[in-house]
């Protein structure tokens, strides 16, 4: 064990020097938010992984996560009947499950958990959270204040987390713009988490806390990679400022909840959009390959089966022993990080969830890794949706998000397996987290 924990912080340093690699201009790399990004990375996952009261907080904030579900099964059940029932489960009535169905069994969570977002909104209590962090950003890692208060609203929520610094967009340098993207791509929205949870938490009970780790362990991870591929170059307006969060509430509780309702039944509208246009394509494209991989393996006289997930799994197979993947699960481990990307995380958990139940992956370690470098909007569906979102909100941006785009995407994919690495440190025998 002790030697994969080596392996994981070894890696941090291999992905730190891709990005760095990746540079725009090495000269003007702001060192400062890289030593502090590595320092609160250190320091979140010791007390998450090791410290006596962070498996106690970790064990809190996952038990109240999986009740909250409970909650939005309670309506799915009422609203679906027995086609919300989950397999190898019974429904409230004693209905028997009809098997495992995406929209009616995980997606309807989405809409609870945007109404539960919306009303912590509302309440004030997230800006709360999401200015503490941005404070912490803004003053350790001299970066600006609205590339760090957005940053710190991606833990919690996904595309809109650019309204959150709207006024500012306009004014903002290209490495500012960078940074905002790669944020976006490198964590996950609570509202969607919800989805991944219920794919796993019967399997792998911890999930929802890890989740939640892996989306704070991933803000400072993507002010380290962003600073490192797109240096700022500039003096943004908002330097060591911290800014206030914009948040148009509404009159009141009961329209807030209305509004985030219908918000969510349109993210899962686009949810299913998505994977139904990028699977029929995915199979196309695979079509393609497949007679091409025949030809090529009549040619070369050997069996030859190639898909776009195998050609981005071996990409993707030394990523893996880097982030301290045990040797006989790195294969599969490649496959799920390679989904991701042309697929989205949607499809990798859900995959992971079919792994661990048919026991392909069985070892804790792979699977608590596995999570937190999944915990990402890092694929190719995402940087269109956050270009176009950010965009549409400041016109006169789309050629310089368009520049760095590309950049942002590996920048995310990069954060995501470096704070897997830097749970891959702390994921040892003797955690209690670690134990499911």
């Amino acid at each position: 064990m002790v030697i994969y924990n080596l392996i994981s912080f070894f890696g941090i340093f291999v992905f730190i020097f891709i990005a760095w690699l990746f540079s725009f201009n090495r000269k003007k790399i702001n060192w400062r938010a890289i030593l502090w990004g590595l320092f609160l990375q250190f320091l979140f996952a010791f007390f998450v992984f090791q410290f006596s009261l962070g498996p106690a907080l970790f064990k809190f904030i996952n038990e109240a996560v999986i009740k909250m579900l409970s909650f939005a099964r309670d309506g799915m059940y009422f609203v679906f009947g027995r086609l919300a029932v989950p397999p190898n489960t019974i429904g409230p009535s004693g209905e028997e499950s009809l098997g495992f169905i995406l929209v009616f069994q995980s997606l309807p969570a989405v809409i609870f958990f945007s109404t539960l977002m919306a009303i912590l909104y509302q309440m004030g209590i997230m800006q709360k959270v999401v200015k503490a962090f941005a404070y912490v950003f803004t003053k350790l890692m001299n970066m600006s204040g609205a590339e760090a208060l957005c940053t710190s609203s991606n833990i919690v929520v996904g595309i809109e987390s650019v309204f959150t610094i709207r006024p500012y967009i306009n004014d903002m340098t290209v490495s500012e713009l960078c940074t905002i993207l790669t944020a976006g791509m490198a964590t996950v929205a609570s509202t969607v988490m919800a989805v991944y949870v219920s794919f796993l938490y019967q399997k792998f009970p911890t999930i929802a806390g890890h989740l939640i780790s892996a989306s704070i362990l991933s803000a400072p991870a993507t002010i380290i990679i962003s600073k490192l591929i797109y240096p700022e170059e500039g003096i943004p307006k908002t330097l060591g400022k911290v800014v206030e969060v914009g948040y148009e509430r509404a009159s009141n509780i009961i329209e807030a909840i209305i509004k985030s309702a219908n918000e969510g039944v349109k993210l899962i509208v686009g949810i299913v959009a998505l994977l139904l246009s990028f699977l029929g394509l995915l199979s196309m494209v695979n079509w393609f390959i497949t007679i091409l991989g025949r030809e090529l393996g009549k040619f070369l006289n050997i069996p030859l089966d190639l898909s776009l997930e195998k050609i981005l799994s071996f990409i993707y197979y030394p990523f893996s022993f880097l982030m301290g993947i045990p040797l006989e699960d790195i294969g599969k481990v490649s496959i799920l990080l390679g989904e991701r990307t042309i697929l989205t995380e949607l499809v990798s958990y859900q995959h992971l969830a079919k792994f661990i139940n048919e026991g392909i992956i069985t070892n804790q370690r792979s699977i608590v890794i596995v999570s937190y470098a999944l915990c990402g909007f890092a694929h190719i569906a995402s940087l269109a949706i956050f270009v176009g979102g950010i965009s549409a909100i400041a016109p006169n941006r789309l050629k310089d998000l368009t520049k760095v785009g590309f950049r942002a995407l590996i920048g995310a994919t990069l954060a995501c397996l470096m704070t897997a690495a830097v749970a891959g440190i702390f994921a040892t025998a003797a955690s209690t987290i670690m134990k499911f």
